[in-house]
């Protein structure tokens, strides 16, 4: 486990600089998402993101409008925007295993009452625009229903939320990360910017999110994600890449999902690196790999391929899985808005 504390120590060591961002992004232009759950307690500092994307809400039973979970907590983030730093908050919504989507998208009546009231939700609660998150359009994988005419139902949905918040105001989309189930071309016209979740691609013994593609990567990696959104029409500039800040274990030695603050308690682990991928996990005393992990370095080398690439920025899920410290929130942040 030295190596792991190696990190975190790295990390900790790199100036904290904050930008105040005064305007829709921020001075570099470059953007910052973190994903705040309506589960967790944690707060992010306002001064470390450019946006925040609250989890979630939902397509209400009766498939007209929205549902949103816990509320107050919702209340409690948009309060954030009095630190008078132009924060942007988003109410996302879907999730997976979050339906009713399909069924809503396909009546055109329905379709127009759900983004009405996305419109509503965005007044009443002080919002900057909506994030929708359908895990995943024509897919029916998570248990909810799906249909063949789900992607251009979706395009007809986006459109709707459009025309119902109005230009001013934000409105984005999380995506598989092998850009699979939206028409990105039609999409692209109305939306803002989208967050590839560059992650779950694989448990143990595979990566689940590498930068690169080797021989112990899953699906596919990172850089190949961004080249398949960029093949299927969404420009570069308007692509925000996904950081996990979890580990995905094998269920056996290290559970499923394993928070980064919580990584540095396992035992009987020992940490190693992939090169050719740039990427962390941790092996058992047999030399297997048990969890699939980020770590500041990789973190690093995912901000420098953003810049690379000319990709909009970075996303995370989720702010309450950094430690106290917020060694990765920070990082994300000094990397992408503050490092020239």
């Amino acid at each position: 486990m030295k190596k792991i504390f190696y990190f975190i120590l790295m990390a900790l060591s790199i100036p904290c600089i904050v930008l105040i961002a005064n305007n829709k992004k921020s001075n570099s232009g470059k953007v910052v998402v973190a994903y705040v759950t309506s589960w967790t307690k944690e707060i992010p500092d306002p001064g470390i993101v450019t946006h925040i994307n609250y989890a979630f809400g939902h397509v209400n039973n009766t498939f007209d409008g929205v549902r949103i979970d816990n509320p107050q907590r919702l209340k409690q983030v948009v309060g954030l925007k009095n630190a008078g730093n132009d924060l942007k908050v988003l109410l996302s919504i879907g999730g997976w295993g979050s339906g009713r989507f399909s069924e809503m998208a396909k009546d055109a009546k329905l379709r127009k009452s759900f983004a009405n009231d996305c419109a509503k939700v965005v007044k009443d609660f002080n919002l900057d625009g909506i994030d929708i998150d359908w895990e995943y359009p024509t897919s029916n994988a998570a248990g909810i229903s799906a249909a063949p005419e789900d992607t251009q139902n979706f395009t007809l949905l986006m459109q709707d939320i459009r025309k119902a918040i109005g230009k001013k105001k934000l409105l984005t989309l999380a995506t598989v990360l092998t850009a699979q189930y939206i028409d990105f071309v039609e999409v692209n016209k109305v939306v803002d910017f989208v967050n590839i979740m560059t992650y779950d691609g694989a448990r143990p013994p595979k990566h689940h999110a590498a930068l690169y593609r080797s021989e112990m990567t899953g699906g596919t990696s990172c850089v190949e994600a961004v080249e398949a959104h960029i093949r299927a029409g969404m420009p570069a500039e308007k692509l925000v890449l996904g950081i996990p800040f979890y580990g995905r274990g094998n269920k056996k030695e290290v559970k499923d999902f394993v928070d980064f603050k919580n990584i540095p308690q396992l035992t009987g682990v020992e940490s190693r690196w992939d090169d050719v991928a740039k990427a962390a996990y941790l092996v058992n005393k047999e030399g297997e790999m048990v969890c699939t992990y980020e770590t500041p370095e990789s973190i690093k080398l995912k901000c420098d391929m953003i810049k690379e690439k000319g990709l909009l920025g970075a996303m995370y899920w989720e702010f309450a899985g950094d430690d106290e410290q917020g060694t990765l929130s920070k990082l994300v942040y000094n990397e992408v808005v503050n490092k020239k």
